[in-house]
């Protein structure tokens, strides 16, 4: 592996340095990996360097690469073009490639004398009334729940036309969702009408419908039947409510598709919603493996999403940098035909639109990995407020305590997902010097944390894995007595203290230059916070045993012919002073190196009182 990797190595040293298209191969010869770069050189040639530094999936990708190929271009756009051509047409299976498998979507209407409604992905030949197709599943489904809802049609999927109508109803009778058909109460010309309602409304035909249900509203009450009257003008104030929700969700936001994303370890969420005459009219998500920065991975889905032939609207907006934007707008200028601006905004009702697309890609994402939206929300705004490049999802913290300079010990604590992993947490005793100084404690403590990370890193675990962040409960001093031993391993690992105010409580995190204030932001400032505690803690705690064996050891030595090292064999075979005080002699010789003159000295010394008078 090494050997092939220092041949590729030494190939793509050999490329120049101008824009172009690399095509990564393997051992079948077969696609696996394209990518663009304005200087072919420097960009292939990080692959085949140190794996450090690289995503999962890059280090996947590399190390399944047995060959490249390359093609030079005469601009950075042509490189874009080219790269968008080739992923279409081999679709690699590193690339980052959004599916187009949704399809068009149905309205299905099956039964006869009780007609339900559904949404459906497909057009089958089994009797029922399909309506459409429609290209936004998004839309169907939501107009489909409106209509059952308004018109109280059953969604168990049950064929009342075969199976006995008297039976227990599901839990959509009791809050007014289901006229209850399964009852065997309904009237059958009454829910035919209901039926044929909801139809002309999901075929558009709301205002007749409305005039409909007024006429009949009105005969109703001629009638005296003033229950009849009630449930339509329920029906009806429940089509205006309807319509007045989806009327316009944005007033301002015209024609234009929002892009967001959304990151864990490993994984990203792409969140896609689409406007058009301020109504939101169709909301796509997709799932992909993370590679490269935030600003990368957007562009590489942006241009995968519309290489899939799909309208391309006047304005994208995106919530965040793009790379190569200049390149990829005039891609898409080209592909539409008409001028086509990428907007990240900043101010406004459009930062509003933005903040949805992201809740629902952190939503999507969280349901997907089993953890709550707030917690991708809270990583995705210390990234953005620390300046990283990507969430920082697997995250270490390191706390020095001691009392007065004796038993000093250093704690480390992990975070994965902005919650504690309790088995990666790891203790360190203080070896090199002896005394009151932090920052020293804190350099060795890294210091040896990172020589294990050089005997494990093959193995991804534990020692072995770098954090996409490490935090020091400290000020600046902490950062600069830890950054040069960063510096000594080659790694560029972000690096911040965690400042505390003069009643311990968390107020800001340091970094190079000065501080960052947390307090405004409230999830940050929740974690940072707690992460700080945490790691106070677990570091303290560790200390208080150190301490307190110290304390013991102290007090075994006053024995004649105890020793630190038989202190320390005592403690480690009874654990505690009443499990020593409390053994007989045989039992005290049961320890390594007790002689039975040493156990009678120490039987001696705490039975001394119990002869005496």
């Amino acid at each position: 592996m090494e050997n092939r990797r220092a041949q590729l190595r030494k190939k793509s040293m050999r490329l120049p340095l101008l824009p172009g298209v690399y095509i990564m191969k393997n051992k079948a010869g077969e696609i696996i990996y394209i990518g663009k770069a304005k200087a072919l050189k420097n960009r292939v040639s990080q692959y085949f360097g140190s794996p450090n530094g690289h995503a999962v999936k890059v280090r996947k990708m590399v190390e399944n690469v047995a060959d490249f190929d390359y093609i030079v271009t005469d601009s950075e756009f042509e490189a874009l073009v080219l790269e968008c051509s080739l992923i279409k047409q081999h679709a690699p299976k590193y690339n980052i490639l959004l599916k187009d498998d949704k399809g068009y979507s149905y309205i299905r209407i099956a039964g006869k004398t009780y007609k339900t409604i559904s949404a459906v992905l497909q057009k089958q030949d089994d009797g029922a009334q399909y309506i459409g197709p429609y290209t936004s599943s998004f839309a169907v489904k939501q107009s489909v729940d409106a209509a059952n809802k308004i018109f109280l049609l059953p969604q168990c999927g049950r064929d009342f036309d075969r199976e006995p109508n008297a039976s227990r109803p599901c839990l959509n009778y009791y809050i007014s969702r289901c006229c209850g058909v399964c009852t065997g109460k309904v009237d059958k010309q009454e829910y035919a009408e209901a039926a044929e309602q909801a139809i002309r409304f999901l075929k558009g035909d709301t205002r007749a419908v409305l005039d409909m249900l007024r006429k009949q509203m009105e005969e109703a009450s001629e009638r005296l039947d003033f229950e009849r009257a009630a449930k339509l003008r329920d029906r009806i104030a429940s089509i205006q409510k309807m319509q007045e929700k989806q009327k316009v969700v944005f007033k301002s936001v015209e024609e234009q598709d929002v892009f967001s994303l959304a990151e864990s370890e490993n994984n990203v969420c792409l969140a896609v919603l689409r406007f058009s005459d301020g109504r939101l009219f169709d909301s796509e998500h997709f799932f992909f493996e993370k590679e490269g920065s935030a600003a990368e991975m957007l562009a590489a889905a942006i241009t995968s999403y519309y290489t899939m032939q799909r309208q391309i609207p006047r304005r994208v907006t995106v919530d965040g940098a793009v790379e190569d934007q200049a390149e990829v707008e005039r891609w898409l200028c080209e592909k539409r035909g008409k001028k086509t601006e990428i907007f990240c905004p900043q101010r406004g009702e459009q930062v509003e639109v933005v903040k949805m697309c992201r809740e629902n890609a952190q939503e999507k994402l969280a349901l997907k990995l089993g953890m709550r939206g707030r917690d991708v929300a809270v990583l995705e705004e210390l990234r953005d407020l620390l300046g990283l490049k990507s969430a920082p999802a697997y995250i270490e913290a390191y706390d020095i305590s001691h009392t007065a300079g004796q038993d000093s010990v250093g704690g480390m604590v992990v975070f994965q997902d902005g919650k504690p992993l309790k088995s990666a947490y790891r203790r360190f005793r203080i070896r090199s010097f002896a005394g009151n100084d932090d920052y020293r404690s804190m350099h060795e403590v890294l210091t040896r944390r990172f020589e294990e990370y050089e005997k494990q890193k093959d193995t991804k675990a534990g020692f072995g894995r770098l954090p996409d962040l490490i935090l020091l409960d400290g000020g600046i001093g902490q950062v600069n007595a830890v950054k040069p031993v960063l510096d000594a391993f080659g790694l560029s690992v972000p690096l911040f203290g965690m400042v505390k105010d003069n009643r311990h409580r968390t107020r800001a995190i340091a970094q190079d230059g000065g501080e960052i204030e947390i307090r405004s932001n409230r999830r940050v400032f929740t974690l940072v916070s707690e992460i700080q505690e945490e790691v106070h803690r677990y570091s303290v705690a560790y200390h208080h045993v150190r301490h307190a064996k110290h304390t013991l050891s102290m007090t075994l030595c006053a024995i004649d012919g105890v020793g630190e090292k038989k202190a320390r064999a005592l403690l480690k075979q009874f654990k505690t002073l009443t499990a020593i005080r409390e053994a007989d002699v045989d039992t005290l010789c049961s320890a390594p190196g007790i002689s039975k003159k040493t156990a009678q000295s120490i039987y001696a010394y705490f039975h001394a009182e119990e002869g005496s008078l």
